[in-house]
């Protein structure tokens, strides 16, 4: 009997990208996983633990400092924000569940703003060429966040309408937007918590009244 050889399905892009995601998330927290022992780990003890090469490490990574720096913004921020999200109950509505997380967010140590700004330089000054096709060159945690508090909305808008969403509260929330915040708007700390809070609840309630109203058109 002669037993065909299955060809291996194509990846959709939607895949690849969560594959990515994937990828890039084992590749930090293995980081953080080493920082925790209070050990500074090499490119090589990060892809052994990551279990990927030195080259996917790099793919992700043009250089090494980002990663470090990422993963120590990760293990510091990460706690505050994931509680906030686990906290959430059922019944509360996506506005509110986006202001719980955007709050959650914004706070952090003084160290861990000088790590973020660090972050942003470094990934500003990186060639998109030499980090891993279609993956952002950071944010790529904040957006599951920000999937996570939105996900009652998902199942309510396209693809294209989620994906517009998300990347919209991404603007608003994050290194970028307490950059403007401190030295464009030279708004305090909580002066830009509350503006943050009151652009993202904006744009959440922005969405569901296009959705609403798509709903109802003829």
């Amino acid at each position: 009997m002669v037993v065909k050889s299955r060809r291996k399905q194509p990846q959709r892009g939607g895949e690849r990208v969560a594959q990515k995601r994937r990828t890039r998330k084992a590749i930090v927290d293995a980081a953080i996983a080493l920082l925790a022992r209070g050990k500074t780990p090499t490119v090589t003890d990060v892809a052994a633990a990551a279990d990927v090469s030195r080259r996917t490490v790099f793919l992700y990574f043009p250089t090494f400092d980002q990663l470090l720096i990422d993963a120590t913004v990760g293990a510091l921020s990460e706690r505050p924000v994931q509680q906030a999200l686990d906290d959430a109950s059922a019944d509360e509505g996506p506005d509110a569940r986006v202001e719980r997380f955007v709050r959650a967010l914004h706070h952090f140590t003084p160290e861990v703003e000088r790590l973020g700004r660090s972050l942003v330089r470094l990934t500003v000054d990186a060639r998109p060429s030499g980090t891993a096709k279609g993956m952002p060159l950071r944010g790529y945690r904040r957006i599951e966040w920000i999937e996570s508090a939105l996900a009652p909305l998902r199942n309510q808008m396209g693809p294209a309408q989620w994906r517009r969403l998300v990347c919209a509260v991404a603007m608003v929330v994050g290194w970028e937007a307490l950059i403007a915040q401190r030295d464009v708007c030279g708004l305090s700390a909580p002066e830009g918590e509350e503006l943050s809070v009151w652009v993202a609840r904006a744009i959440v309630k922005a969405a569901l009244s296009e959705e609403t109203g798509r709903a109802g058109g003829p």
